[in-house]
């Protein structure tokens, strides 16, 4: 992306300067605060493509571009079923977030979830797809069958980050997911279609990749296209969300008195030290969307003594599969490298929990859920808005690569409140929450009964998946 040139001011809001400000230490004994200069160059890009994208979702709703005479008349009966699920939604996510729990330890979402829905006459399945804490409900049309008829995913996750609780606004993400899986239900119940809804219960998303295991478990089998929410200080209808690997790297040298016989040893240290400077001289050399963290998590036990064995913690993430697998390549170079150089070996264990893909989000798709946000009042920021070198990490991104799928943002806080941070977390609890949730059960029911009953929208999601490279997997990609 390149950014238009205009003078660099404050921005009073300034939603890039309070990430870096949220992650950063007050000075101490002396230390320099980084610079703001970039941040607020960019802040003040964002908030001219935020100007531009309202002016033209403005004069796009006055013109009435496009005929929905059809998806009006069922997206105001999902408004209204909705809206008269907002109590529900609200305790669901004041409920989860009095009761947060991490990654594959949901058990109390799980079964709050599955009690709303068993409220409203569906009998989830518990343990589906392999991971005991996620949940599934379906219903579909009387005539449907799966070689004729397109099945819609709808994914909820719940769980919530250590220590942080649900700052990342989980709790929203599954009061999104049953508002929209109930609504349409009770609207498709009175109308004639043909087809399926599905309401996938997700866990394990925070520093994990529990879509995958469910995806190895047959999660998408049958599955068509697939959607959720995640909530934010934004509207944005599509966001670049980068893949992301995890590495161990051990190397085993050999031990020797440090004084008297160093010549003895071959130092694992050395060996981690020159691979950790090794990444950080390939970042001059890396695409801007490249990311590479690294740790050393344990380097020796006594200074008298050459370490025999040292340890590296790393992430790899990039924001397209191709430059993800090249820059896995190069960190293995690096490591081969550093062993080589002091006489070492290393160990590389990649992935101990499966790597995530970068999210490929579906435009057609997204462009239907902003034309349906415009509609509760939001404007849904087209890509490019919010940089691509803004960007983190999720398990749909796994998802979006074997189906049709999207993964827009949805406005809970102010721009300047950053993701999993106490501040986050205070706004997935607060009266805007529950909106968050209404809207966002609006969205998404909209998109998918659009899915089913318009032909041409449909057709159209998944050609644009096939001309982007159709399907692949994690164990295609990296073996």
């Amino acid at each position: 992306m390149v950014f238009p040139r205009f003078a660099l001011r404050p921005c009073r809001s300034n939603f890039l300067k309070t990430v870096a400000s949220s992650y950063s230490r007050k000075d101490v004994l002396g230390v320099r605060q980084p610079s703001t200069a970039y941040l607020d160059y960019v802040s003040q890009h964002i908030a001219e493509g935020v100007a531009a994208a309202e002016a033209e979702r403005r004069q796009e709703t006055a013109e009435c571009k496009a005929d929905y005479s059809h998806q009006t008349e069922v997206w105001q009966k999902i408004t209204d079923a909705a809206e008269n699920l907002r109590p529900e939604l609200e305790d669901i996510l004041q409920d989860l977030h009095a009761h947060p729990e991490v990654a594959f330890e949901e058990r109390y979402a799980q079964s709050c979830l599955v009690e709303h829905l068993k409220s409203h006459g569906f009998h989830p399945e518990l343990g589906v797809y392999g991971v005991g804490t996620s949940f599934r409900a379906e219903f579909a049309s009387a005539d449907f069958d799966p070689q004729r008829h397109r099945s819609i995913a709808i994914m909820a996750e719940y769980d919530a980050l250590p220590g942080l609780g649900h700052a990342c606004g989980h709790n929203i993400i599954a009061a999104v997911g049953l508002g929209a899986f109930i609504s349409l239900h009770q609207v498709l119940s009175q109308l004639s279609y043909s087809g399926r809804v599905i309401l996938i219960g997700t866990p394990a998303e925070e520093g994990h990749s529990g879509k995958e295991y469910m995806i190895r478990g047959g999660m998408l089998d049958g599955v068509d296209m697939a959607m959720m929410v995640h909530p934010f200080g934004h509207d944005i209808s599509s966001h670049a969300w980068v893949g992301r690997r995890t590495l161990q790297a051990t190397f085993r040298g050999i031990a020797a008195h440090a004084s008297a016989q160093p010549f003895m040893g071959r130092n694992a240290l050395d060996a981690a030290s020159l691979a950790y400077q090794g990444m950080g001289l390939l970042r001059q050399q890396m695409p801007p969307c490249d990311r590479l963290h690294a740790v050393i998590s344990e380097g020796g036990r006594q200074p008298s003594i050459i370490p025999d064995s040292a340890t590296m913690n790393i992430y790899v993430r990039s924001l397209h599969t191709e430059t993800l697998v090249d820059l896995s390549k190069r960190v293995n170079d690096i490591l081969d490298g550093a062993a080589l150089m002091t006489g070492t070996e290393v160990e590389k264990e990649w992935d101990q929990h499966p790597a995530t893909l970068p999210v490929r989000n579906n435009a057609v798709m997204a462009a239907r859920w902003a034309r349906s946000q415009a509609r509760r009042g939001r404007v849904a920021l087209p890509a490019g808005v919010i940089p691509d070198t803004l960007a983190a990490s999720t398990d749909f991104g796994n998802v979006s690569q074997r189906v049709p799928g999207i993964h827009p943002m949805i406005k809970v806080s102010p721009p300047d409140v950053a993701l999993h941070t106490e501040a986050f977390a205070r706004w997935t609890k607060s009266p805007e929450a529950t909106t968050t949730a209404v809207d966002g059960a609006v969205g998404l029911a909209e998109v998918a009964a659009d899915l089913l009953f318009d032909e041409n929208f449909a057709a159209a999601a998944a050609q644009e998946f096939e001309d982007n490279g159709g399907v692949m997997s994690v164990a295609e990609t990296f073996g």
